[in-house]
């Protein structure tokens, strides 16, 4: 892929890397020549100094031929305008902007932007940590969905995967199991001491905690 990253702080330039060494093409635009030093001497990618929001200079840096665009600078601003950018002028198929206020996630949504809130992500990770050891909320951003973890009784043991899935509320996702991990079937049978990773909608995480006995 070739992906156009605005903002090279620790975010972008790691996220920069990630893709480069992947074997992605990518182009890191940034304000401060300063912040390439970040990337390393290993980053085989294009830097650009200058505006994110500079068309002229985004189009140096091809975006008219990129298929994903990325914003990540410390101004929520700067990324949106730079995100509306791309995405309505030069109508780049994937275009991802960070935030920090959550409150305007919502607005950006409805501008068909895709957001993400470090600030909500990161919250939601320090509280999991917490209070709950065994469940995570940030499998999405906005804290609907989560994963559980839980250890098989003897009360379980022989039961296949469809009869505990609960529809539009629980989701066996994966076991892990002696012998490795597993990709259930809805067919695929339970085994003691199993522990099953599953997907849960917030609201109902009581309602699965007191169905396993947690």
């Amino acid at each position: 892929m070739y992906v156009v990253i605005v903002g090279c702080g620790r975010v972008g330039s790691e996220l920069a890397k990630l893709l480069s060494g992947e074997g992605h093409n990518v182009v890191v635009v940034d304000n401060d020549k300063k912040s390439f030093e970040r990337l390393g001497q290993t980053f085989n990618g294009i830097t650009l100094a200058g505006n994110g929001c500079d068309e002229e200079l985004l189009k140096e840096a091809g975006i008219e031929k990129a298929d994903a665009f990325c914003v990540v600078t410390n101004g929520d601003n700067t990324n949106i305008m730079a995100a509306q950018i791309a995405k309505k002028m030069f109508k780049i198929p994937k275009v991802i902007a960070r935030i920090y206020d959550p409150k305007r996630a919502h607005i950006y949504h409805k501008l068909g932007l895709d957001v993400i809130s470090g600030t909500v992500l990161l919250a939601a990770m320090i509280r999991d940590k917490i209070i709950e050891s065994h469940f995570t909320s940030y499998l999405i951003e906005s804290g609907e969905l989560g994963v559980i973890e839980i250890k098989i009784t003897e009360k379980f043991v022989g039961k296949i995967v469809s009869e505990l899935n609960i529809p539009g509320e629980f989701l066996i996702a994966t076991i892990l199991k002696k012998k490795g991990i597993a990709i259930p079937g809805p067919d695929t049978k339970l085994e003691k001491n199993d522990i099953l990773l599953g997907v849960v909608k917030t609201i109902n995480l009581k309602k699965v905690r007191e169905f396993f006995g947690l």
